[in-house]
């Protein structure tokens, strides 16, 4: 039974959980919820969570643990002579599992039967015919053991489902008849239900927590694996990025990181000044019919795509910068993409994020202050600038880093706009590229990820991600710090 169909049922019987634990709470007594421990309602809620929690958990596990059990056990049908890496086995268990669900595909659309496509007897040749009948193409490299070894997937995967909804059911209609077992008016239904939210709660914080965690772990092994292959110093001061699979790879990341913040820097200097001016007109001088028009359609940009924003560098605003400053007038840029190109779209969408929350962080200064300054006779600019600005300081600086933080992590743009050479150069009008840019490009097509080239992408990942974080925190630190405590 499909996983789908699995999770209706129980909430359907969570449903009938609710409705029948609080009749039976109330009928037990006497019809009157004052002699109920807790409301009806939540020894309803009670029979409906230990129906739906435990039995959506065994079905969360069961759907993340089966196709790695099956995989281990599958592994050993495939030749040990058709790999010589655990890259290439990968690819190889990806092709059993899509002819594995290509016969589930042709059984369903009758191109050949249960037991045809369960028989590692039948013909090979016959096999390939009858799923490239129903768009299922198989290449020439699929031999005859991978089709053993999707047909084993295949049975073990459908004796995993059958066993998986008999026990997801199982402890559904356990937890089910607990609950309604439950439901009498001397039971704490109300405690019983806030230990399981707060247990809830509890793996949802986790589950953010565990993901960070494991993002944070899978770089590192990889960063390791990676500066065992090449040398950490050539790594971080080498100041040429030249890639080859072949092999005689120079990966300095020196070159990226200058194009990584010139490009930033270049978007902070449009942004900032922008972002900043608006907002202070936006909380100070703007009418309210005003402020409700214009802050949603600032915010607007935060929402438009990044593919977008790359494809109007490259389309409108490269070309402009192109007949400004190309060959035909001052010489300086060789074509549209370039280090400008890319600053200037990027800095347009970060304009929203330095807007919107120094506005907020402006607004959050006391009228009182504001009042206390005009009552002394300072204008409303004096005010402004000597009083508002002084006092929301720390956060619009925290607001211009976490801006830095966005722009630095940004690649459509730098990809569409900026080019994608590696250089050191002061010219804004030379195409560049960014650390963000090269990941994608060294895990772009067939990489052997047991080669320094392929890993060098974890390298950048983790630096990228150091710099960011340090980023953060500094962020943090300096709200925290200089941060004025209003009542």
């Amino acid at each position: 039974m499909p996983a789908t169909w699995i999770f209706l049922i129980v909430l359907a019987l969570a449903a009938i959980g609710y409705v029948l634990g609080r009749s039976r709470a109330l009928a037990s007594a006497g019809g009157d919820s004052r002699h109920l421990h807790s409301l009806p309602s939540y020894y309803g809620a009670n029979a409906a969570l230990l129906a739906l929690v435990p039995s959506l958990l065994v079905l969360v596990i069961w759907l993340f643990a089966q196709p790695l059990v099956i995989q281990n056990r599958v592994e050993h049908l495939v030749p040990e002579t058709s790999y010589e890496t655990e890259g290439e086995l990968s690819l190889l268990m990806s092709d059993v599992r899509r002819i594995a669900d290509g016969l589930d595909l042709a059984v369903e659309r009758g191109a050949l039967t249960e037991d045809e496509a369960s028989d590692i007897r039948v013909e090979f040749t016959d096999i390939r015919e009858r799923l490239g009948a129903v768009g299922v193409a198989l290449g020439s490299d699929v031999q005859a053991p991978m089709l053993a070894a999707a047909k084993a997937w295949r049975e073990m995967n459908a004796s995993g489902n059958l066993i998986r909804t008999v026990v997801v059911l199982l402890v559904a209609l356990a937890g089910f008849g607990l609950g309604l077992t439950r439901a009498r008016k001397d039971f704490r239904a109300r405690n019983s239900v806030e230990k399981v939210i707060k247990g809830l709660l509890i793996v949802a914080a986790s589950l953010a927590i565990l993901t960070t965690l494991g993002i944070v772990l899978s770089l590192l092994f990889n960063t390791i694996e990676f500066f065992r292959l090449y040398p950490a110093l050539d790594f971080f001061f080498g100041t040429t990025w030249a890639p080859s699979f072949g092999g005689g790879s120079e990966l300095g990341i020196l070159p990226l990181l200058w194009g990584t913040l010139y490009i930033s820097i270049i978007a902070l200097a449009v942004a900032v000044p922008i972002g900043l001016f608006a907002a202070v007109y936006l909380s100070e001088y703007a009418s309210p019919a005003v402020r409700s028009f214009a802050k949603p359609l600032i915010e607007v940009l935060a929402g438009i795509p990044t593919i977008v924003y790359g494809l109007f560098a490259l389309l409108t605003v490269g070309p402009l910068l192109f007949q400004a400053f190309g060959p035909g007038t001052l010489g300086w840029m060789g074509g549209g993409r370039a280090v400008m190109t890319a600053g200037l779209v990027m800095g347009i969408m970060l304009i929203p994020f330095v807007s919107s929350l120094s506005d907020d962080i402006i607004n959050a200064v006391p009228q009182a202050m504001r009042d206390g300054s005009l009552g002394l006779g300072a204008t409303k600019s004096e005010t402004v600038k000597q009083v508002v600005l002084p006092a929301a300081l720390p956060g619009i600086v925290g607001a211009i880093l976490l801006a830095a933080s966005r722009a630095i992590g940004e690649t459509m743009i730098v990809v569409l706009g900026a080019g994608a050479a590696a250089r050191l150069s002061m010219n804004p009008f030379e195409a560049m590229t960014t650390v963000t840019a090269k990941i994608v490009s060294q895990l772009t097509g067939d990489a052997d990820f047991a080669s320094p080239e392929a890993l060098v992408a974890f390298a950048l990942g983790m630096t990228l991600f150091v710099i960011t974080l340090g980023l953060n925190v500094f962020a943090l630190w300096i709200v925290r710090k200089y941060r004025e405590q209003y009542e």
